[in-house]
């Protein structure tokens, strides 16, 4: 075959576009079958490596032989001694090879019997493929480049040069190490690191660096191609320091690596405790609420000067602490359930997690007032809380009612939020009752009616009314004339504006409970809410009525004189 017929030519007048599909068949070697709807065949001729396969875009690499189906060869790689090289699923090769080599991992030996119509068609290829000719291709992948378009714009097209380690990708808190090389299209150099660091949503350099960074794997390294509008634009970057100038609306080539990164984690809704990882903890577990951990610690305040160093001196044991126990700041104890064992971390703690706005005297230090905290953290080791379904059912009734008793000191203290948690746990160890027996289903049922109606009570001082409803709502469905219940739903119904529901709970109370104060109080609130809404709304409606009728005058015409 002469070398002017080339592979990545043929079929061109054949190009329009058509479905892939997902994934291959699974096969056997030695097996045929069909893939997708079209006659396209293939059999697997030797197992490939792991499970990856290429995607449209990326740049490919095989070895193939091509004959006709009485085994006249017209072409080989092969006898040439060098690769084929093309982009799948751009249309440089026949549909055949586009559709088939998606569904082949590396190394993977397959032959794909392809029908005239993903192939050369009604015009064949002369002088070696005759009209209508179905063609068998012997194809082997070496090897492929991922290729994507990461701003799914043709603006940031990221070539892998090198693939990473596990799984994960930086996120926008992350604290990322990459090195990096920026030309022009010409070659021109226009800036180099060996290493360096920023925050990923902070970006460095020029945007497309924070974009791809997100999608990259540790000690991954690619080649992106950058269109001005993730570069700099139309306004171009002039020189400075060691960086060379970019002209207007230039194109950039950016050899990217992702050394390592840290990961931070804001740990609550306000962001007032953040963590960045210094150092990987072993494994996957981490401590739950109640477990008992082994910290070594050292506390520094805004200025660097340390207030609590502990486990750091010689033979000074770990400090140890349960936590969820009020053992120790809010913050901390937030922090160490997050880690793992092993794991150093740094965390920020905000004042309201922390000391708060009174002064407290440290093992080395005093911490003034509203001061923000920083510790470096690092888990020794932990035992874990017992979880339910490691006890038997005297042990969940146990600890069930230890966890209401927990709750019901956190609410007499006036700590609501701490409260509830307690509430919801001692439900959960008793939430699957259907193995009890029959005492011990009694016994549970009193600790789920306790534990929701004092948490009913914590929501509505937390103001989560739609809380507060449910789990009366769940007490009122084992216990129908809960007075208490009726009371606290009610509550919540005023608050949510559902006055009629609120009513209706409140007369059903005093029907069951007459002379029940706190119902009758709640009443006279109900009645003056609804009386004062009936006034708004008449007012309301009375205002609407008049303008209405004002318009309704303007607009009139005088009646006609019959003639």
């Amino acid at each position: 075959m002469d070398d002017d017929f080339d592979m990545a030519a043929p079929g061109g007048e054949m190009m329009d576009d058509f479905d892939l599909p997902d994934e291959g068949p699974v096969l056997k070697v030695g097996e045929e079958k069909e893939i997708g709807k079209q006659g396209l065949k293939k059999k697997l001729l030797k197992e490939g490596e792991g499970w990856e396969t290429p995607k449209s875009g990326d740049e490919v690499e095989v070895h193939y032989t091509g004959t006709l189906l009485d085994g006249t060869q017209f072409d080989s790689s092969r006898d040439r001694g060098t690769p084929f090289k093309f982009t799948l699923g751009q249309g440089q090769v026949i549909k055949g090879w586009d559709e088939g080599i998606k569904t082949m991992k590396k190394g993977e030996n397959a032959l794909f019997t392809i029908p005239p119509d993903m192939a050369y068609g009604a015009s064949g290829s002369a002088p070696t493929i005759p009209p209508n000719a179905t063609l068998q291709f012997d194809v082997e992948l070496l090897s492929w480049t991922s290729v994507n378009d990461i701003t799914k714009d043709g603006g940031i097209i990221k070539k892998v040069l090198k693939e990473g380690e596990k799984w994960e990708n930086p996120k926008d808190l992350d604290e990322v190490i990459v090195k990096f090389e920026a030309q022009l299209e010409d070659k021109t150099l226009v800036a180099k690191s060996d290493t360096v660091e920023f925050t990923v949503k902070e970006g460095y350099f020029c945007p497309a660096l924070a974009k791809a960074v997100k999608t990259m794997k540790k000690s991954e390294k690619v080649l992106l191609t950058v269109k001005p509008q993730y570069g700099f634009g139309d306004k171009g970057k002039p020189a400075s320091g060691d960086e060379g100038a970019v002209p207007p609306n230039a194109t950039l080539h950016i050899t990217l690596e992702l050394v390592s990164w840290r990961t931070v984690s804001e740990l609550t809704d306000d962001k007032k405790v953040v963590k960045k990882i210094l150092k990987e903890g072993e494994g996957y577990e981490r401590p739950n609420e109640g477990a008992v951990v082994t910290v070594k610690l050292i506390g520094k305040l805004q200025d660097g000067k340390e207030f609590l160093k502990k486990g750091h001196g010689e033979g000074e044991e770990p400090f140890e602490f349960k936590t969820d126990e009020e053992q120790v700041i809010e913050g901390l104890d937030r922090a160490v359930v997050t880690m793992k064992k092993g794991e150093i971390a740094h965390v920020i703690i905000a004042p309201e997690y922390g000391f708060g706005s009174s002064e407290s005297q440290q093992e080395l230090a005093v911490v003034p007032p509203n001061s923000t905290l920083y510790y470096e953290v690092e888990l020794v080791s932990f035992v874990k809380d017992k979880e339910s379904w490691d006890m038997n059912t005297p042990e969940k009734i146990e600890a069930a009612g230890k966890k209401k008793e927990e709750g019901n000191a956190f609410f007499k203290a006036g700590k609501y939020a701490k409260a509830s948690k307690r509430y919801e746990k001692a439900v959960k160890y008793i939430e699957y009752d259907s193995a009890f027996a029959d005492e011990e289903k009694k016994q549970a049922k009193v600790l789920k009616v306790a534990c929701n109606l004092n948490d009913a009570a914590c929501k509505l001082k937390l103001k989560e009314y739609k809380q507060a409803e449910k789990l009366c709502t769940k007490v009122l469905e084992l216990e129908g004339k809960n007075v208490k219940a009726l009371y606290r739903r009610a509550q919540a119904y005023i608050q949510l504006a559902d006055l009629d529901l609120a009513e209706l709970d409140i007369k059903k109370a005093l029907e069951i409970d007459p002379n029940n104060r706190d119902v009758k109080l709640e009443y006279k609130t109900l009645k003056e809410k609804m009386k004062e809404l009936n006034k708004k709304e008449a007012k309301f409606y009375g205002n609407m009525f008049a303008k209405l009728t004002k318009n309704s005058n303007k607009d009139a015409e005088p009646m006609s004189v019959d003639s």
